[in-house]
């Protein structure tokens, strides 16, 4: 996983980046607004740290602009910021932010905030998996939807390509289905019926 940490103070952004890499994420720095907003268009960036007062954009612009780009509206934003008016909070929020942290920062809990968006992340990528599974077994369900040519005799029906084949078949390839093969109770009685049937005696001259 990648993070973007933007921040205008080397000293500061170097402290985020040391906190992100000991959780075991890569780190990539950005040190105004407008090198923030080009980093994020490279892709695989998950964790965002911003800074609220930088060059070029700011903070709050950034999480505006990450929030109307659907490929970027997945990303954890965490804004970072000397601002601890309860309006800051709000305005930051508002924008976008997912958490906020003010400066100067404490290291526990900096890391702390930081898991937080960690395990945000991993619930959505599995969410987005689980999804994907889900989408893939209602194609596979859709499949057996429609009109199905089948035999009025043997009761095969024809597949896509255009070959008859036995109808058990054609449902296990087309859902998880798997069968079990008996004998319900009327055909039962009839093969009975024809092996209890006598023999013919043969005519003798």
């Amino acid at each position: 996983m990648r993070a973007l940490v933007a921040d205008d103070d080397r000293g500061t952004a170097l402290v985020l980046g040391r906190a992100l890499e000991s959780c075991g994420v890569e780190v990539v720095l950005a040190r105004d607004g407008e090198e923030a907003l080009a980093t994020l268009h490279t892709g695989g960036i998950a964790l965002v740290i911003l800074d609220w007062m930088m060059p070029g954009a700011d903070g709050l612009e950034i999480c505006r602009r990450i929030r109307e780009q659907e490929t970027l509206a997945h990303m954890y934003v965490l804004l970072v910021t000397s601002r601890d008016g309860r309006s800051d909070l709000v305005a930051g929020l508002d924008a976008g932010a997912d958490d906020y942290l003010t400066k100067p920062f404490d290291a526990e809990e900096l890391r702390a905030r930081i898991h937080v968006g960690l395990r945000v992340l991993k619930l959505q990528e599995r969410l987005a998996h689980r999804v994907t599974e889900l989408q893939a077994a209602l194609t596979t369900v859709k499949q057996l939807h429609g009109l199905l040519p089948i035999c009025s005799y043997c009761k095969s029906v024809r597949n896509d390509q255009n070959y008859w084949e036995q109808v058990e078949q054609y449902v296990a390839e087309h859902s998880n289905l798997q069968f079990s093969h008996g004998i319900c109770p009327t055909c039962y009685e009839t093969v009975a019926a024809r092996w209890e049937r006598p023999a013919p005696q043969e005519e003798t001259s």
